[in-house]
């Protein structure tokens, strides 16, 4: 698929990966937009949250469609539900977690692309479109990728 051609990717189409317990399907990766972004769609489950962790080349940012995150960035910190944009820039230590009522399903892009390359090398191809069985994520690893990556963990995963 070239980014000079265009193209429409429907409902459900994308590569599919699970990823640290959530199902990310990528709708825009670097290659589809000469490097300029990305953008996934996620289903996290209840309570999920990724650790505080800083993006060193990337801003990034959530659009939810269903369900709620609260979000933190720095000293700040929003409850968002569906319908609220959250953008949280490079450099600055940020997570979010799902509510307890979730799932939830947001949008993310990151700005400039490559995320998508991350999810898939520390996660693994979806066996079907829903969240993935639960797993304990192979922390050696994840902290290698995330240093590959440019993102820097700065705690424990958060509690909502």
């Amino acid at each position: 698929m070239s980014e000079r051609s265009g193209y429409l990717r429907s409902a459900g189409e994308g590569d599919a990966i699970w990823f640290l317990g959530t199902l990310v399907t990528v709708k825009a990766g670097s290659d589809q937009t000469n490097g300029a972004f990305t953008l996934i769609e996620q289903l996290a489950p209840a309570g999920f949250g990724p650790p505080p962790h800083i993006h060193r080349d990337e801003d990034e940012a959530f659009y939810i469609l269903d369900g709620e995150l609260t979000v933190t960035c720095g000293d700040s910190r929003w409850a968002a539900p569906a319908g609220a944009f959250v953008f949280l820039p490079r450099g600055i230590p940020h997570s979010f977690v799902v509510s307890d009522a979730g799932p939830a399903k947001l949008l993310q892009l990151t700005a400039p692309g490559k995320f998508e390359r991350f999810a898939a090398e520390a996660g693994e191809p979806a066996q079907q479109a829903t969240l993935p069985p639960p797993s304990a994520p192979d922390v050696p690893k994840m902290l290698a990728l995330m240093d590959k990556y440019g993102y820097d963990p700065v705690g424990p995963p958060p509690t909502d």
